[in-house]
């Protein structure tokens, strides 16, 4: 019997798997990096360890010291989570050598599927279908380039080691492909610490469906299902749904078989995920296997009724499955949406900052993994996402209509998010017919205007000066004074707007230029505000801090900085020739040189940062003054990298 858990990992992962573990009876240790010493994984734990920096390569990744701090709070086993160690068969093996049950599958399983080369070879011997390519041991460029000339175009490049989209590109023409080898090859091993590469052909706007398969150690494997998980960008999920709108009876029987060979194949043991690419005419192909939980199992869980936590826990113990395949039954619809710290409007930059309020929705069929809370700061060491928000119904249109609502319901102060953007997926009417393979997200929101900033309506506008007026006049809201004007100026984005606001006891006018939205205030408390807007009563929920206000209203949230009293602020930034950092990171390549000629919209610089690679470009024509950055330096966000002098000063130069 096992008896007390440490759990090697961070974040709502680390929170899903304590709350479970504590519901079985198990004590629970976490552990934490310097970053992380007050999160939420870290409060909920019977005991938590300390196992060095922010760093991930000095604290979650760090072996010894996880394996030590199992030592030292007498824990019996490991959960590994997703991410960090989860698929590292070395880990796997030091578990066993320091006399502790790894709930994961055998070292042996999670070395060959961790191949994408050794992985695919072992499926053809299996039986199952794999995409024609390339796997050579260890090609180099000339062989892949050689390679591909069998095999056509388009194609995938692939590293053999990667997952989660890193170190995979689309090349779609011979002219493209050295420079792309080359890219990911340095992807790869910057993510994996491993730069082999293999040769797919591509399969044009697949579906991407994946098997939940689990197995004992009794010979037992069964599978719950698949999840759809098409919804990409970067090849990164954004949307995970089960089960899958595509996929037939028939269908999910065959690739379900597949799945169970796949993981009798390698002697499985535990949660696997067996992932296949499914083309227009309902043909699959093997992608890869994961070796772990994965991030979008709890839809699964919706529909299945099961805690897969659970399930790993007593394969673990050495228990035999608890449900038969005949036993295993799909009821109704669960779609998963990743929320994430990030700006859409500013090609998906990761953000920074602090959580002033997160208040996630409540309601039916809603569930909400997080390890976050009001007041965390998130920072540039980890993973941006804030939550997984997940909505079940009876069927999928009910499940749809909850994760909207959910979405718009949350409160989130404090970062960018991409909650909107998420919310417009799941209303797109393609996505609502089931319609939305991998090329989903390029062509509905490729140069979509709704994606870049937006003025704010003088609703919001009005909304947002009703909240400063009443805080600065420090009037209550039932005031029988006289009417009174008082000018504000906001400022959002870019632009700065400045209105006039009349009060009149209760009812505000707010006017900007000939537009003009009235409203009527009936309370204020708490960062909660109600209103009366053209005869209907609204509630707000607002945050101040300093002079930047949080407003969520309408279905939208927004965030406006009181300017009122500041000087007008002089020109620069965006098309200032000053390219900074947009967060922090490394820098893993520079491709300018000192004056060269740059045209806006060029990459310049290569940042590496929270797993992934991000292009800073140039803000307007120019030349390339100055280059205060080199490649494999860490730098902060918004430090100068590039200084660019615009076209006409680089002509009064040279003239000079």
């Amino acid at each position: 019997m096992l008896r007390k858990l440490l759990i090697a990992n961070r974040g709502e992962i680390a929170v899903r798997v304590i709350r479970t573990a504590k519901a079985l009876g198990y004590r629970t240790v976490a552990v934490y990096s310097e970053a992380d010493a007050k999160a939420m994984h870290v409060e909920l734990a019977d005991e938590a360890v300390c196992i060095g920096p922010a760093q991930v390569s000095a604290s979650y990744l760090n072996s010894d010291a996880i394996l030590e701090a199992a030592r030292k709070t007498g824990a019996d086993c490991i959960h590994p989570g997703y991410g960090f160690l989860s698929e590292n068969a070395a880990f796997a093996n030091a578990c066993k050598d320091a006399g502790l049950v790894f709930v994961g599958p055998p070292a042996s399983a999670i070395e060959l599927m961790g191949s994408k080369r050794r992985s695919k070879i072992a499926m053809q011997e299996a039986g199952v279908p794999v995409v024609p390519g390339y796997e050579g041991n260890n090609a180099n460029d000339d062989e892949l380039i050689a390679a591909a000339k069998d095999i056509g175009y388009p194609l995938m490049i692939k590293a053999s080691a990667g997952g989660g989209g890193r170190g995979m590109r689309l090349v779609e023409s011979e002219s493209e492909l050295a420079d792309n080898i080359k890219r990911a090859r340095s992807e790869s091993k910057q993510a994996f610490g491993d730069d082999e590469l293999i040769l797919e052909k591509a399969v044009i706007e697949p579906r991407h469906v994946e098997i939940q398969v689990f197995a004992d150690r009794h010979g037992n494997a069964v599978y719950l299902g698949e999840r759809d998980c098409s919804v990409q960008r970067r090849h990164q999920k954004v949307v995970e749904e089960a089960p899958s709108p595509f996929v037939t009876p028939e269908l999910r029987q065959a690739m379900g078989e597949a799945a169970v060979k796949a993981a009798l194949a390698c002697n499985y043991e535990g949660a696997g995920t067996v992932e296949f690419l499914v083309d227009k005419h309902r043909n699959f192909y093997f992608l890869e296997m994961n070796t772990r939980l994965q991030v979008e199992h709890p839809v699964t869980e919706l529909i299945t009724g099961q805690d897969l936590v659970a399930w790993q826990l007593n394969v673990a113990e050495g228990r035999p499955l608890p449900l038969s395949q005949d036993d295993i039954h799909l009821n109704g619809h669960a779609i998963e949406v990743r929320l994430y710290a990030e700006d859409p409007a500013h090609g998906f930059t990761p953000q920074t900052g602090s959580l002033y309020a997160f208040e996630p929705a409540e309601g039916e069929g809603l569930r909400f993994d997080t390890g976050v809370r009001s007041g965390d700061a998130i920072t540039p060491h980890y993973d941006p996402m804030l939550a997984k928000v997940i909505a079940w119904g009876q069927n999928r249109d009910e499940a749809r209509r909850r994760l909207i609502r959910s979405l718009e319901d949350t409160t989130v102060f404090g970062v960018t998010t991409n909650r909107h953007f998420l919310s417009r997926i799941i209303a797109d009417e393609t996505f609502g017919a089931g319609g939305a393979t991998t090329a989903f997200l390029q062509q509905a929101f490729k140069d979509d205007p709704s994606l870049q900033p937006q003025n704010l309506t003088i609703r919001q506008l009005a909304l947002a000066a009703c909240v400063l007026d009443h805080g600065i006049s420090g009037q209550s809201a039932w005031s029988n004074a006289p009417a009174t004007m008082t000018p504000i100026k906001l400022e959002t984005g870019d632009t700065t707007v400045e209105l006039l606001v009349t009060r009149s006891g209760s009812r505000l006018s707010v006017s900007m230029g000939e537009t003009r939205h009235s409203l009527v205030l009936e309370s204020q408390r708490d960062g909660h505000l109600c209103i009366i807007d053209n005869g209907v009563r609204q509630a707000c929920q607002y945050h101040r801090q300093g002079d930047s206000l949080y407003l969520q209203a309408f279905g939208q949230s927004w965030s406006v900085r009181d300017v009122t009293h500041q000087p007008a602020r002089t020109a620069g930034g965006a098309g200032s020739g000053r390219i900074q950092a947009t967060m922090d990171g490394a820098i893993i390549d520079v491709l300018v040189e000192a004056g060269q000629s740059v045209h806006q919209g060029d990459t310049l610089v290569i940042l590496e940062a929270m797993k992934m690679e991000h292009p800073v470009k140039a803000d307007r024509d120019g030349r390339v003054a100055e280059i205060l950055a080199s490649k494999g330096d860490q730098v902060k966000r918004s430090q100068l990298l590039v200084q660019i002098t615009a076209n006409e000063t680089a002509e009064q130069e040279n003239e000079a």
